[in-house]
């Protein structure tokens, strides 16, 4: 299993398409977390969410533990079908999505130019971006 661990870094919800179930979190490039990089997270078939607007100390996507899942199927009667995808969004934190396997992309922030997201196509083939997906 592949965790996406991103700790130290403001997150923050910046858009949920509704025809389209997405949801999307960003982290800026800033001086105060001395970062250099924009990074995007996708989450895609969103069927329940529980979000903060900003995730102060960073993301630590994981898929929910047995006993969490536990609770939050009785707490808000998600099917047990849906335990495999289910994501905790901090490592010790209540947010959670449910949906389909959540994807990262970062880049250097200099080289976004005039794009607004790292989901925006197309990007140039030797554009080095690193991606991957929470398993």
């Amino acid at each position: 299993m592949t965790d996406f661990i991103r700790e130290g870094r403001l997150f923050r919800v910046i858009a949920f398409l509704p025809s389209h179930r997405q949801l999307f979190l960003a982290s800026e490039a800033t001086l105060v977390d001395q970062t250099t990089t924009r990074v995007e997270v996708s989450i895609g078939h969103v069927g329940l969410m529980f979000l903060k607007p900003l995730y102060r100390n960073g993301l630590h996507i994981r898929r929910a533990t047995a006993a969490e899942f536990a609770v939050l199927s009785e707490r808000h009667g998600i099917p047990a079908e849906k335990a495999d995808y289910t994501w905790m969004l901090e490592r010790d934190g209540d947010s959670f999505v449910v949906g389909g396997n959540p994807s990262w992309r970062e880049a250097e922030y200099e080289l976004m130019g005039g794009r607004e997201s790292l989901y925006d196509e197309p990007w140039p083939p030797d554009f080095p971006v690193e991606s991957g997906h929470v398993d």
